[in-house]
């Protein structure tokens, strides 16, 4: 957990908050708006014990981090041509 948090302190973002909880045994990474009056939920993800152990866990934690991020952002769409298609 340490290890994870320590990590993330090494990245700020306009947007975004990260840290990391203990959930259910496992690490998991917490990726939240700055601005929570939005009402928009916060991103969990699980960090795997063998990459927190992994020698290149910094790069790899960058990597799942951009991963989260992009996910995250696309979640926060409340309209797409898709989502028009469904209702028809």
């Amino acid at each position: 957990m340490e290890k994870v948090q320590r990590e993330l302190q090494r990245y700020q973002h306009a947007l975004m908050d990260f840290s990391a909880r203990e959930h259910n045994g496992q690490v998991e990474l917490v990726i939240e708006l700055k601005d929570r009056g939005l009402g928009l939920h916060t991103y969990y993800a699980p960090v795997h014990a063998r990459d927190i152990e992994h020698p290149q866990f910094s790069w790899t934690l960058q990597r799942y981090l951009y991963d989260c991020l992009h996910d995250y952002l696309i979640e926060m769409f409340t309209l797409t041509p898709q989502s028009l298609e469904n209702r028809s």
